[in-house]
């Protein structure tokens, strides 16, 4: 007895099973595609992951490079800024309000007489720990979801898809701002870190499920599976390894865009209070200075603009490592 995926030869008492669906392959006779000496592979090279050979490619890439060099300044700065200034970016002295560059002040002062060059440092801690946090939440929880939604199909599938588009409709901004105004009592960054979470991991699940319904049908599942490995194992071992390439894309280009947010919730008044030091709320304070004395609000849009530069700079290497056809 045979099922409907295998087939004999009439010939011989061969078994051949027939492709699943996403796994046909068109072979063309020998005579027609002859082989020519730049087709030929050489044997004796050791063989190298797609993560490998996209490792090659970013070392080499000089957008990675400065991005990533960027980046680790930035870290640097976000986990010890008492490297940079001895400075508490929370004491003010109301009489140096809008005082220029002195000694040991480089970028001058506030209106409230603090100083602008160590809530610049101290700033970069509360942005980057959002972005950070937010980013590792929203592809945890996107990320299984998607791949929960994609590999088992059916029902599932159907539930979380919907759940999915009813949160996609959702405005991140907007929603944000709805749901912070309930919490304007706590001091947490947390609470920015969660609702930008609730708001955003819907892309994440959106484009894992896709790779996810690419990946299963492919040989080395069915392969692993006819080996004995449970489902389970395989979307896990195998499917959501060979999935992740268009997840890491998204990650490092959404970092900074998680930045902005939590930038743009303190400007409008419902993000961080105003007793954690963050960019955002430098900039929300600042722009009334505009004509006055612009320097105060440029320092802190800059740090801003260039942190989020250098995380899309990084989005946009990975990209091109992981994608080759998205290389010009």
């Amino acid at each position: 007895m045979t099922d409907s995926n295998t087939t004999i030869s009439e010939n011989t008492n061969d078994f051949v099973v027939q492709p699943l669906h996403g796994q046909e392959r068109f072979v063309a006779p020998i005579d027609e595609t002859p082989v020519q000496e730049v087709d030929s592979v050489d044997e004796s090279k050791v063989a190298s992951s797609m993560w490998a050979d996209a490792w090659r490619s970013m070392r080499k890439n000089p957008l990675f490079i400065v991005s990533g060099i960027l980046i680790l300044m930035i870290l640097i700065v976000a986990i010890f800024p008492g490297m940079f200034t001895k400075v508490d970016p929370n004491y003010c002295n109301l009489p140096q309000s809008l005082d220029g560059p002195g000694s040991g002040h480089p970028l001058g002062f506030n209106q409230q007489g603090c100083d602008v060059y160590s809530r610049v440092v101290y700033g970069a801690r509360t942005s980057v720990s959002v972005g950070i946090l937010t980013t590792v939440i929203v592809t945890l929880f996107g990320g299984i979801v998607g791949a929960l939604a994609g590999f088992y199909g059916g029902w599932l599938d159907a539930v979380l898809s919907r759940i999915t588009d009813i949160f996609f409709a959702i405005p991140m901004l907007l929603g944000a701002i709805v749901v912070l105004q309930m919490f304007k009592t706590s001091t947490s960054i947390w609470k920015v870190v969660l609702v930008l979470a609730l708001f955003g991991w819907v892309t994440t699940a959106r484009i894992i499920r896709g790779s996810v319904l690419e990946a299963k049908n492919l040989e080395f599942n069915t392969a692993s599976t006819a080996l004995g490995s449970s489902p389970l194992r395989n979307l896990f071992r195998h499917v959501v390894p060979n999935a992740l390439a268009p997840v890491i894309v998204l990650t490092t280009t959404s970092l900074g865009s998680y930045i902005v947010a939590e930038a743009s919730l303190s400007f409008l008044g419902v993000g961080l209070p105003t007793t954690v030091v963050s960019w955002g709320g430098d900039i929300s304070d600042a722009q009334s200075l505009l004509r006055i004395d612009p320097q105060v609000l440029f320092y802190p849009s800059l740090a801003l603009a260039i942190t989020v530069l250098a995380f899309i700079m990084m989005g946009d290497a990975v990209k091109d490592a992981l994608d080759p056809k998205s290389r010009v």
